[in-house]
């Protein structure tokens, strides 16, 4: 049998694994979620060093000290944020719109693993379907084929270990492309979690099964004048250079106002930064960019050291980022775009009001819906920058990556970033547990359909008026109170919901 044959029929097998798994896990208790959930963060955190150097090892990409921190994001960070999250029965109660709210699992899922974070990812993805009592096979990019499989056996072997049945943690071990094909149109896959390049993603948004993808990112990180400047260049060349680059929320441009640019050059000149001749930029675009536009995977995660000798010139070894001046936006300027490297664009500009404007644009450029930076006192100023740029995560004097998988901000703890409906997803938001759950709702009449809908229930959560009767015994002139599910213990709703249904049954 050929490997592609071979590949399809392993897609077969785990998933109909995955299917038996996962019918037994969805009758699990929240106690006994959280118990798996908690043993797998352990066993991730325990195998983070080994992991970081195998990956770095396959792909070439990275540096192995930033993958454990993007591993603590996957696992310590994450759980410390969703422990307390409640995934299995109500959910939600709301008394005065008598609603309540049932978490029900999808199913299995079928997770899209990038090569540029193929541990720090896989972990991740694991963690929050088994919150969600979902399975997941996963499906490796072939050139981190290895170190996937082996962060999965972990966190499966963990999941066992604590209680889980086997089977409901899988990764194909012969990934292909006709594989990760057989495996999103599979017609026992409930949900598509996708990670990756541009083309991954829209065959995930193509198989016809509902999908969760995410766009490319081009992040400018605008300096303003009211900044912190030395801590503002300090945290763009961090992002930067975290990981190489491989981050696709990390800083893609540094946009500078002039009425501080002395400042910024003299910071600049602490940070084991390369300043780019023109020359030299010329071979540098050459060497990253193809003429039709498309990227040299080559460069992607590598050192700047590497990367300019490839490209034809020699840097200090110690480099950080390349930096290169640039004029303009757009195909004629390839550096531009989005780079998945230690390569940083530079722009001046005159004032906030430029520094938005060329925000915008570059956001516009291959990274609409990711993420966009902005440093600055000025709460004015952050304030304008977050309504003219379109992109979902606006980052406030934080490195891009850090801030934008909620390591240094108040942000949702994730690694895959929604781009929106304008970057061709379905949600801006980062995916969390409660992204990978159905939600079912049982709902009470609140007033008899023989009103002909007479009476009037308000939007704003409840605030009823011109019933017949008012609702919990208050009176038609009060606005009720909001009841929230903080005020409910879970017993005392799902004894409600026991009652509700009881009541049905008799009606």
């Amino acid at each position: 049998m050929d490997k592609d044959l071979q590949s399809q029929q392993e897609v077969r097998d785990l998933v109909r694994q995955a299917v038996a798994s996962q019918a037994r896990f969805a009758a699990a208790s929240q106690k006994e979620v959280d118990a798996v959930c908690q043993a797998m963060v352990n066993a991730g955190l325990q195998a983070s060093r080994k992991l970081a150097e195998m990956a770095v090892q396959e792909t070439g990409m990275g540096r192995a000290d930033d993958k454990m921190i993007k591993h603590e994001l996957s696992t310590r960070v994450l759980w410390d944020s969703y422990r307390d999250m409640q995934t299995v029965g109500i959910i939600d109660y709301d008394r005065r719109r008598k609603v309540t709210t049932i978490a029900e699992p999808m199913g299995v899922i079928a997770a899209i693993i990038p090569t540029t974070n193929p541990t720090s990812t896989a972990m991740y993805k694991a963690i929050l379907c088994v919150k969600a009592r979902n399975a997941m096979v996963a499906s490796p990019h072939p050139n981190a084929a290895k170190c996937t499989f082996e962060a999965l056996r972990i966190m499966a072997e963990a999941a066992v270990d604590a209680g889980a049945p086997e089977g409901l943690i899988s990764c194909l071990s012969m990934p292909s492309i006709s594989a990760a094909g057989a495996l999103m149109k599979h017609p026992d896959i409930a949900l598509i979690f996708s990670t990756g390049g541009s083309a991954i993603v829209r065959a995930a948004h193509s198989s016809g099964k509902p999908a969760i993808g995410v766009g490319p990112g081009n992040v400018p990180a605008f300096i303003e004048r009211s900044a912190d400047v030395r801590q503002a260049v300090k945290d763009i060349i961090r992002g930067k250079s975290f990981d190489w680059g491989v981050v696709c929320s990390s800083e893609q441009a540094m946009i500078v106002d002039r009425a501080i640019e002395r400042k910024v050059l003299d910071y600049l000149a602490d940070e084991k930064i390369y300043w780019v001749r023109a020359a030299e930029r010329e071979q540098l675009q050459r060497h990253m960019v193809y003429p039709d536009g498309r990227l040299n995977t080559a460069v992607v995660g590598r050192s700047p050291h590497k990367i300019a000798a490839e490209a034809g010139f020699e840097v200090p070894e110690a480099t950080r980022v390349l930096m290169v001046a640039q004029e303009g936006v757009g195909p004629q300027h390839p550096l531009s775009r989005e780079k998945l490297s230690p390569v940083l664009a530079y722009y001046t500009v005159n004032g906030a009001e430029e520094g938005i404007a060329l925000s915008a644009k570059l956001v516009e450029y291959g990274g609409v819906g990711h993420t966009a930076a902005i440093h600055s006192r000025d709460e004015a100023v952050v304030q304008r920058f977050g309504e003219r740029v379109r992109a979902f995560r606006i980052l406030v004097n934080t490195p891009a990556p850090h801030g934008s998988v909620g390591y240094t901000t108040g942000l949702d703890p994730a690694m895959t970033l929604g781009s929106g409906t304008w970057g061709g997803a379905i949600t801006g938001d980062n995916i969390t547990p409660l992204h990978l759950i159905n939600r079912k709702r049982i709902s009470w009449a609140l007033r008899p359909a023989e009103d002909g809908g007479s009476g009037e229930f308000h939007s704003k959560r409840g605030h009823y008026s011109r019933f017949d009767e008012a609702p919990q015994g208050k009176s038609k002139e009060t606005p009720a109170q909001e009841v929230g599910p903080e005020e409910l213990s879970p017993a005392d709703a799902s004894a409600l919901a026991e009652a509700f249904s009881r009541q049905l049954e008799q009606s």
